[in-house]
């Protein structure tokens, strides 16, 4: 009688446990993948405020240099604030009134992404005015 040489201290997985590792992988992918995406979505409409943010700092940069210029009364007209942010928001509605600015910042998506962004808000910006 022939003795097959068996293979003393075989190692490897088990179906069991490449199932196992399977289906925690699955889960934890499940409870992942909407995360990734709802963070996607809050870094996009912070990066539409910080674009807001920005056009405050113009209005009141605007304000400024024309006070320093002796012009108590400057005009916020789109081409003397500067509303190109870049080719990833755009600036619709700019509307100068006598206390504030209102308009509408929408995000534009880029080439990648598939369907368009909502990140779309109209906002107000309080004018400068001396004395407070």
């Amino acid at each position: 009688m022939k003795h097959k040489n068996r293979i003393k201290d075989e190692s490897g997985f088990t179906l069991i446990e490449i199932i196992a590792v399977l289906v925690i992988m699955g889960i934890l992918a499940a409870v992942a993948v909407p995360k990734f995406f709802d963070l996607q979505t809050k870094a996009k409409q912070k990066a539409v405020d910080t674009a807001v943010a920005e056009l405050k700092v113009r209005v009141n940069q605007r304000f400024a240099s024309e006070l320093l210029l002796g012009k108590p009364s400057p005009s916020y007209l789109s081409t003397q604030v500067g509303l190109d942010l870049g080719t990833d928001f755009r600036i619709d509605d700019w509307t100068p009134g006598t206390t504030n600015i209102t308009f509408k910042a929408v995000y534009n998506p880029g080439e990648n992404d598939e369907e368009t962004f909502p990140a779309t808000g109209n906002y107000s910006i309080s004018l400068p005015k001396l004395g407070g």
